[in-house]
């Protein structure tokens, strides 16, 4: 009985000790992951500041919702007209 709960509290340590290697090994590849994902950023923005890059990406994104109205309204003007002319 003895023999069989020490060997129970063992194996749980063990169990334990390589949880946390595990964890540890996996936190070392995360970490080195997001490193070569900042390289890229960088490379990227050509040594351009975080703020910059956002503001870029603020106005590209803006200018195609723009654009999308526009295109949008001059369809349905295009198609107003196109009635018009049928009437």
């Amino acid at each position: 009985k003895e023999r069989r709960k020490r060997r129970k509290r063992e194996k749980e340590k063990r169990r334990k000790r390589e949880k946390e290697k595990r964890e540890e090994r996996e936190g070392k590849r995360r970490r080195k992951r997001e490193k070569e994902k900042e390289k890229k950023e960088k490379e990227k923005g050509e040594g351009k500041g975080r703020r910059k890059r956002e503001k870029e990406k603020r106005r590209k994104r803006e200018k195609e919702k723009r654009e999308e109205k526009e295109g949008k309204e001059r369809r349905k003007r295009e198609g107003k007209a196109e009635t018009d002319s049928m009437h």
